[in-house]
């Protein structure tokens, strides 16, 4: 155990989060996503797992040590509901509410179809699988920069 980490970040997840770099893009799914045949098509080219935890609770853990990114529009995304592209299912208003909390701010999820979100993920470094049951808890992170404090940051950054 490390201090300061949350518990459900194992070595294989903590050792792909920090080898990504500023603009790549992880994918956290539930159990119904195909993740072992998506996450084979990734750089990582192997899945990894926070077993045990609904979406929203990865996601938290995750955000704990990962920042966002700044310089795209949607640093954030989930899965529409198919043929309910408006739809928000509870997992995804849990885990928008993991994200704001996690950036300080608000972060608004994007929406992406489920077919494109398949092969957006292929192209992901990592997926991580986790235990959540509920449909629809599939979104796409994309990995900001931490900046030294007195680094220059961007105009409108947030950062």
């Amino acid at each position: 155990m490390l201090k300061n980490l949350d518990p459900l970040l194992n070595a294989d997840v903590l050792h792909a989060l920090r080898a990504m770099g500023h603009g790549d893009e992880l994918i956290i799914c539930d159990a119904n996503f195909p993740a072992d045949s998506v996450a084979r098509a990734t750089v990582l080219g192997k899945l990894l797992r926070i077993d045990g935890a609904d979406a929203p609770r990865a996601v938290r853990a995750v955000l704990s040590v990962l920042p966002l990114d700044t310089f795209v529009e949607s640093p954030a995304m989930r899965m529409e509901v198919v043929g309910e592209p408006n739809t928000i299912p509870a997992v995804q208003r849990e885990a928008q509410a993991e994200v704001n909390a996690a950036e300080g701010r608000d972060v608004p999820f994007a929406p992406i179809e489920r077919h494109a979100f398949y092969a957006r993920a292929r192209k992901a470094y990592c997926v991580i699988a986790t235990g959540e049951l509920r449909g629809y808890g599939c979104f796409v992170f994309t990995k900001g920069v931490m900046l030294a404090p007195d680094a220059a940051r961007p105009a409108g950054s947030g950062q």
